[in-house]
């Protein structure tokens, strides 16, 4: 079995639980519609674009370009990447369409739209909000580079990469804050459940 770094990992998955409690409270605190108003805040063209783009690293193609490193750098590891892609998507995609299906997008629970800044060329969903998708994406690879790569400098960027890919669907007006925090647990529990299913696959 490939040896991981379950230090790194640890510390990973403590703070992007964290990350997603405070998301969670924050919004509880302030109110879910005044949270998203607060962070769809129009930081101009250039933001615009920048997210527009940086979003689509959370969607799905991008484990496609994940499966071709792990098969290259990690191949013993493509059980723990392949069983994390399927319970992501499990977890994520359940949640949003069994237990909380048509839950309202911000551009649907909110009445004023002019309230609500969006990105033009953004196609705008309104249902299945909770969780993000995109956000359980990014912070699953994110604790993957925490497992495979134990330089802190790439751990760090992933952390960064991850949050501004969480941060997109809120600043494209897709997402509540909620859906952010929901997202972040569900990839802890996703890439947590993975390293189980692996240790009893893999021996």
């Amino acid at each position: 079995m490939q040896t991981y770094q379950y230090r790194v990992f640890r510390k990973g998955a403590l703070l992007t639980a964290s990350t997603g409690i405070v998301l969670l409270l924050g919004s509880a605190c302030l109110g879910k519609q005044a949270a998203f108003l607060l962070l769809n805040d129009n930081m101009g063209p250039v933001a615009d674009q920048f997210f527009k783009y940086w979003t689509y690293v959370g969607d799905g193609w991008i484990w496609v370009p994940l499966f071709f490193f792990f098969l290259v750098y990690h191949k013993k590891s493509l059980p723990l990447l392949i069983s994390t892609i399927v319970l992501s998507t499990l977890i994520a995609q359940g949640v949003k369409n069994w237990i909380f299906p048509g839950e309202p997008r911000p551009t649907k629970a909110i009445a004023d739209l002019s309230l609500i800044h969006t990105v033009p060329g953004v196609e705008l969903h309104t249902v299945n909000s909770f969780p993000s998708g995109h956000t359980t994406t990014a912070f699953s690879i994110f604790l993957l580079v925490c497992l495979v790569i134990p330089q802190r400098s790439i751990v760090v960027i992933s952390f960064v990469a991850a949050l501004l890919v969480a941060y997109s669907r809120v600043y494209l007006a897709q997402h509540f804050p909620t859906d952010l925090g929901g997202g972040m647990l569900a990839a802890v529990l996703a890439v947590w459940a993975s390293l189980q299913v692996e240790k009893r696959v893999v021996r």
